[in-house]
């Protein structure tokens, strides 16, 4: 059964940090794509972050302050967030890709993110 199980969300007051944790089962997760979205209320869900094998790409809105990361041995990636901001708040998914003959896709439950005063 696959899972993708995130964790590390909460409130945090802006300038500070938080960071996101997904735990992967029940696929090969070194052959995957990771990615984080995130979802604003009353917005569509954007791609914040990406990682594959050796490369890493970010949402204009979040470089030099988000850095993506993956542990293929512990079959984990993570999101370190610095200076948040008010804007960061959304509901956080981690979501595992990879394009054979078919695309195949995993989407987490996600985790709340609050960045406020």
């Amino acid at each position: 059964q696959v899972q993708l199980v995130e964790s590390g969300g909460g409130l945090v007051q802006p300038g500070g940090s938080l960071r996101l944790s997904c735990a992967a089962s029940g696929f090969t997760f070194r052959n995957y794509d990771m990615r984080w979205y995130r979802q604003a209320p009353g917005k569509e869900r954007e791609l914040v972050a990406g990682i594959t094998t050796d490369t890493t790409n970010y949402a204009d809105s979040v470089k030099g302050r988000f850095t993506i990361s993956r542990d293929n041995a512990k079959n984990t990636v993570f999101l370190q967030m610095e200076s948040l901001k008010p804007e960061d708040t959304a509901v956080y998914y981690c979501n595992a890709y990879r394009r054979l003959l078919t695309t195949i896709t995993y989407w987490g439950q996600g985790t709340q993110v609050t960045v406020s005063s």
